[in-house]
């Protein structure tokens, strides 16, 4: 019976020494999960979502703002805050990542959080909440956002090379995709984030003066949709006009976009494409019809899936990298 005992007991120290490695191994090695600052930080969350409530409650535009600054950051070096650092050759210099904003919103949310927790929240982690905070002010799907994510010592202006771009053909798109673990399936619900948000007509001059042989517009717009397109972006007019990526709701977060890609009614090239081949179509598709008629979270949580999906993609978490002290500057 003794020896009985001592084998129990010796399994259950062992199991138990074990399972305490193991979770020591996964924090010292780095795993993102949900609560990260639960303990260091526990206000950490509801100061972010102050912080880009009261952004997008003075301009409604900084929802779709933050949004894109989260996918921009992500597919260069991974989600690392990298697009964030301001200096000669930083990657935000890129023409690739021309247009963005919200920089300010991510800094005052950092102000907030050194005066809370210092040394505790990285930059990338508010980029990561911000952009889930900034779906849900437009009445999208809220979702746990696992974080974690150390902030990188790294930013390069070539680095944001290989960003996916309006022109690109659809193989090229979903190359890059791929290459970022992500599939034709989340790409199609990546895309569809453009139901919030705006673009410039500079990236629509080519799609509807200059498509095919130096002239004539590009034959998927729908009919009824391309005088619409050129009384808003007139050839040789002001290439700053903006325009809604979604004509029928942009600022609500809905799936209405993946109709208007499905009609003709797609705004700029990258989205118009889904509709062209055959794999990426018949993901939009599968968003339409009798049964996602009747089962509408279908969309949202398959959404939810891919952004937190896209967040993970090359994140520096345990002992790699560094949490800034201002998300502008290396420490």
């Amino acid at each position: 019976m003794a020896s009985t005992k001592f084998v129990l007991t010796t399994a259950w120290s062992l199991t138990f020494v074990s399972a305490l490695v193991s979770s020591l191994l996964g924090v010292a090695g780095g795993q993102l999960m949900v609560g990260f600052y639960s303990s260091t930080c526990p206000n950490a969350e509801d100061i972010i979502s102050s912080v880009v409530s009261e952004a997008v409650k003075r301009d409604p535009t900084f929802a779709a703002a933050l949004l894109r600054l989260h996918y921009h950051d992500c597919f260069v070096r991974g989600c690392d805050g990298s697009v964030l650092i301001r200096r000669p050759l930083a990657e935000m210099e890129s023409p690739n990542h021309a247009g963005l904003r919200g920089f300010q919103m991510i800094e005052n949310a950092k102000t907030q959080l050194e005066t809370e927790c210092p040394g505790t929240v990285s930059c990338a982690d508010i980029v990561a909440l911000a952009a889930r905070d900034s779906i849900v002010l437009s009445n999208g799907p809220s979702y746990q956002v696992p974080t974690g994510r150390r902030d990188g010592r790294i930013s390069n202006f070539s680095d944001a090379d290989n960003m996916p771009e309006v022109e690109d053909s659809i193989q090229q798109i979903k190359a890059k995709f791929f290459q970022k673990g992500l599939s034709e399936k989340d790409l199609v619900l990546l895309s569809a984030a453009h139901t919030i948000g705006t673009t410039a007509c500079f990236f629509l001059q080519r799609r509807l003066y200059d498509f095919t042989a130096g002239s004539g517009s590009d034959p998927s717009i729908n009919p009824e949709f391309l005088p619409e397109l050129m009384a808003r972006c007139p050839k040789n007019g002001n290439v700053n006009v903006r325009l809604a990526l979604d004509r029928e709701s942009e600022f609500s977060f809905d799936d209405s976009i993946l109709r208007n890609i499905r009609d003709g009614f797609g705004v700029i090239e990258t989205d118009a494409k889904l509709y062209d081949d055959e794999s990426t179509r018949t993901v939009v598709d599968s968003y339409m019809g009798f049964v996602s008629e009747v089962f509408r979270p279908f969309f949202e949580s398959d959404f939810t899936e891919s952004i937190v999906k896209m967040g993970q993609i090359g994140v520096k978490t345990g002992s790699r990298g560094e949490i800034r002290r201002v998300c502008s500057q290396f420490n």
